[in-house]
This record gives structure tokens, sequence and C-alpha cells, in this order.
């Protein structure tokens, strides 16, 4: 039986990372890495540090990423990818000319006799009203729509120093810290989810660029997948065990 691997928050391309075309490369890598051990690929948000789709044009570079997806998918791997909060604008390209299963909302799935809440997290409780109104804008298709009168050029430059700022601001400072489980709020949010829904195993969500893995009951686990900035983590499940993992190029294969 094959494996089941989940990674998250990618931010390929983004303007304040200097290393972004090597950081591109360790992830196909790691893609490569995998491509016969893998029955399915859980893309849970934020692969790119933004990504908008017109209807003819799509932004340029990421060619490694997008190739390898799709010789993952040619290959009968199943690449499922959930829109995080910087990449919700795709309308197409990724499922029709990656092969890829598009998710815009939480999914709850049974995996190999599991069953998983997957989510990229964002929303998840989060109490910044800031943020939950950015979220409510950014997802509205008439905005959508209207944002996409923007010329293309413009358009990708403002996406792109907004993407670089949100970075700068909160990622690049250092690694994110844990706040604990009574203030981590994709923590709350699970376990108050778990009350009525006590047949999940396991709570698999990124966003938060922090690794977590915590028991929440005797038969479920919640896991927040850090980063591939600078951490390159990963969870892999095998039927039986899972584990959560960083990628260490030469010195383990996942």
């Amino acid at each position: 039986m094959k494996n089941v691997y989940f990674i998250s928050d990618a931010h390929l391309g983004s303007w304040a990372l200097d290393h972004r075309r090597m950081q591109e490369r360790r992830l196909v890598r790691f893609l490569d890495d995998i491509k016969d051990k893998a029955q399915a690929v859980y893309l849970l948000g934020d692969m790119f540090d933004y990504w908008y789709e017109f209807k003819y044009v799509v932004p340029k570079g990421y060619t490694r990423f997008l190739g390898k997806i799709s010789e993952l998918t040619d290959r009968g791997v199943e690449v499922h990818y959930f829109i995080g909060n910087h990449d919700i604008w795709t309308y197409g390209y990724l499922e029709r000319e990656c092969g890829v299963v598009l998710h815009r909302e939480p999914m709850t799935v049974e995996i190999m006799g599991k069953v998983f809440f997957l989510a990229h997290g964002d929303g998840m409780g989060d109490p910044s009203r800031s943020f939950r109104f950015l979220r409510k804008l950014f997802r509205n298709r008439i905005c959508q729509c209207l944002y996409s009168l923007v010329p293309t050029r413009l358009n990708i430059w403002l996406g792109m120093s907004w993407a670089k700022k949100s970075m700068s601001d909160h990622r690049l400072t250092g690694v994110e810290q844990y706040l604990g489980e009574d203030r981590e709020y994709q923590v709350c949010f699970a376990k108050e989810y778990l009350k009525t829904h006590p047949e999940i195993n396991f709570f698999m969500f990124g966003h938060r660029h922090i690794e977590l893995d915590l028991l929440l009951s005797q038969s479920c686990r919640l896991m927040i997948l850090g980063d591939w900035i600078s951490q390159y983590t990963y969870a892999v499940f095998d039927g039986e065990k899972m584990m959560m993992d960083n990628y260490l190029e030469g010195e383990s294969k996942p």
C-alpha cells in the first residue's frame, strides 16, 4: 500500500525570499522522491505566494513545480489542492492543465480507514477582525470579477507587493511561536468541532507556519504542517502510522 503525503505553505515566488529558486527546486526534488511511494498528495494551501488566473494568462514562473505536479497526476497520483489565503484566485488552470483536484472549502474525507478533516486553516477560529474582513472580501465573487479588470501587470505587481509585505510583517521576523492550547485558534476550533464530530481521527492544517502534532483525544490528533520556507515539513500516512518530519536532502528519504 502506498503513502499519502501532506504539505502546505511554500509561498513559491515570494518577493520577500532571496532563495525562492532554490526553494522551488527543493520542493520539486521532494515530490520527485515520493512519486513512486505516493498514492495521493494533499497540498493544503498557500503553495504560491500570489496566484491569480486571467482567462488566457497565468503568472509566469513556477514551471518546475507545475511540471512535477503534472507528472505526478499523469502517473496516477491524486494531487489535491486546497486554496489558501494567498492563492484563492484560481479558476480552472490547475485542474485542466495539471490535473489537480481543487478544493475551495474544508473537507472531511476517509483515507485508508481513518477520517481526516483537511483545510488550509485560515478562518478556523481566527479572532482577527481585519483578517476575517479581508478573507471575506478576497473570496467575494463580485470583488474578484472587478479586480480582474485591473491590467495584468498592475494586478500581479499589487498582489506580489501585498504578499511580500504580509510575509515580511509576519513570517520573516522569526519562526512563528506556538501560542498554547488555550490560545492557538486552530486548536480551539478543532476541540470544539470534535465535540460534535467525534469520528474525526486527524485534523490537518497549514497557514500558521508552525510544526505541531497534538493529541486531542485517544483517537484524534491535530497536525499543523509548518512550512516550506525554512522548515520543509511534511506529514506522511501509511495506513497505520502518521508521521511528521522535515525534508533533509541527502540525509533522509521520505
